[in-house]
């Protein structure tokens, strides 16, 4: 048996799975304590289930996306050292910023020291604007770390309660400005991340399960759960990757359709393409910045079934933050879910209230509760209808979606839009009429996330680092370095080196020796010259366990 819960802003889910069949699910209201609403979305699908049954969980969450598209991150100052030719000017971070000089190569060599002066000047700085968390990030500190570490120390020395994070620890790639992204995004959420680790730890303990218990990260694999610790930025898309494998479960194996994930604070788009999620090429991208963080090709527009609206003089306005619970369901505010339930399209609530709710809003402009609620659909279905269209777009430039297009030698365009998430019901028809599709909600359509961290296929990575000059190579998630033994050690033998390493690790988990092909995250390499001839190469690679479900919902299968 495996369990899946996704822990929302509004609702945590959870299933119950049982041979390719749901055996039980909890659908209970998210509060702001976590373990709660864990403990009791467990208690109801574990109802009668000994605990030993239980071979894994999987946690999918919003809680860091939630965060990330309502601004409600904590304030984060940034300290950093591009070094030499790269301006910081040309970046804009939302954030104070403080640039230092020193420089370290691509080879991790140091070919100019910090100054002590400008280090202290920006701590001295940051603490008078009232910052008590850092990132600290440098162009090639994952080369060599020096740098970082002497800011962080100052900053330690200083100011021992304030949190620090660093480049090098956050993201392992050398694209710099998508690694001060990632790390100012980790630095602002890590604590919240942290306390919910800790709830689904202590809710699981508590109810006596032992199976092997992971997180599900934005691209549909999975860490585990003690290796997550200072990851939340992978998650920053683990609802939509949920729901996206969990409509992959719940529909016909092949086919290609618009995934639309209408929850109470977000709207989650994603594709399936011929069966298969589309993965982003250029990383996670947060308010138009992009990070190192591998996911889906997803976006995560604010705006949901709990989002507030208001009337702004003669003007309607579906605000893209939430306030509480609908108005019908003793929330402070008109919602989205109060218009649905004054159409009949929603059945939560009391009617009553949510007809008052629309009243609120309409008698000032003269509109009865029916107008205003046929007014507030239309501009959610506007706002989810543009950023569809905008995202068919950028879908078409991924390089993963043009090869299809070569292969299969024609283009494809979806022809169906899958509602998912608590609010499709009432919105997927309207949506798939715009933009002309064919509508369809699932069974299960409320717990599509929680069904997709369940049948997501636990993954495990590798990250090597091979210097042929030097001769060494390390393997950062197992801590060895050892010697290079062939000469010449090419980019295939760097490969398959990590591929080996990769076959060692999932048997040490328990996850099978026989893994088939292998994806490889990230694959750089750089060319080492000295008097015009060629000294060696820097082999970096990130091989990972291959992505996917482990079967449709309703086949009956062994999973």
């Amino acid at each position: 048996m495996y369990i899946g819960i996704d822990v929302g802003g509004t609702r945590t889910d959870a299933v119950l799975l049982e041979n390719g069949l749901v055996r039980a699910f909890a659908e209970v209201d998210s509060s702001s304590d976590i373990l709660s609403s864990l403990l009791n979305a467990l208690d109801l699908v574990m109802k009668g289930v000994p605990a030993e049954l239980i071979k894994r969980s999987v946690i999918s969450t919003t809680l860091i996306t939630n965060y990330v598209a309502e601004k409600k991150y904590d304030p984060v100052g940034l300290i950093l050292i591009p070094g030499p030719g790269l301006s910081s000017t040309e970046f804009k971070y939302d954030s104070d910023t403080f640039t230092l000089s020193g420089a370290i190569d691509y080879r991790g060599r140091e070919i100019m020291p910090l100054r002590q002066e400008e280090v202290e000047n920006a701590i001295t700085a940051l603490s008078a604007k009232g910052y008590r968390k850092v990132a600290v990030v440098g162009k090639f500190s994952v080369r060599n770390n020096k740098h970082e570490l002497q800011v962080a120390e100052q900053i330690k020395k200083r100011y021992p309660d304030w949190q620090v994070e660093m480049g090098h620890q956050v993201a392992g790639s050398l694209n710099y400005p998508r690694r001060v992204v990632t790390t100012m995004l980790t630095c602002a959420t890590l604590e919240k991340y942290s306390q919910f680790l800790n709830s689904v730890q202590e809710a699981v303990s508590s109810r006596g399960i032992g199976g092997a218990l992971f997180i599900l990260k934005a691209d549909g694999g999975t860490m585990p759960l003690s290796k997550a610790t200072r990851s939340p930025i992978e998650t920053i898309f683990s609802g939509p990757a949920a729901s996206t494998l969990g409509v992959q479960a719940l529909i016909p194996p092949g086919e290609t359709a618009v995934v639309v994930d209408i929850g109470g604070t977000t709207t989650d788009l994603a594709l399936v393409l011929v069966g298969q999620p589309l993965i982003s090429t250029y990383g996670a991208p947060v308010s138009d910045q992009l990070t190192q963080v591998r996911a889906m090709a997803v976006k995560s527009v604010p705006v949901g079934g709990d989002s507030f609206v208001e009337r702004v003089g003669e003007e309607i306005v579906v605000h893209s933050k939430r306030l509480g619970a609908p108005y019908c369901l003793g929330g402070p505010a008109p919602t989205p879910t109060d218009a649905l339930r004054v159409l009949g399209l929603a059945r939560v609530g009391d009617p009553e209230k949510a007809a008052e709710a629309m009243v609120m809003l309409g008698q000032p402009l003269g509109l009865s509760a029916g107008e205003v609620a046929n007014r507030i659909v239309n501009l959610v279905v506007d706002i989810v209808v543009l950023e569809i269209e905008e995202i068919f777009l950028q879908w078409e430039r991924e390089p993963a979606y043009r090869v299809w297009e070569v292969l299969k030698k024609r283009k494809e365009r979806p022809s169906t839009v899958v509602g998912v998430g608590g609010g499709a019901a009432g919105f997927i028809v309207q949506i798939a009429a715009r933009i002309g599709c064919h509508p369809v909600i699932p069974p299960y359509a409320p717990l599509a996330n929680a069904i997709g961290a369940a049948v997501a296929i636990p993954t495990l990575q590798v990250s090597l680092r091979a210097d042929t000059e030097q001769g060494v190579y390390t393997v950062e998630e197992e801590g060895v370095q050892g010697q290079i033994n062939k000469d010449p050690f090419t980019e295939e033998d760097a490969l398959e080196m990590a591929a080996s390493w990769l076959k060692k690790r999932s048997e040490q988990y328990g996850l099978g020796s026989k893994l088939g092909k292998t994806e490889t995250t990230r694959q750089d390499v750089f060319t080492m010259v000295r008097d015009w001839i060629t000294t060696g190469r820097i082999y970096d690679i990130c091989v990972q366990t291959p992505r996917g479900i482990m079967g449709q919902i309703g086949s009956r299968g062994e999973f």
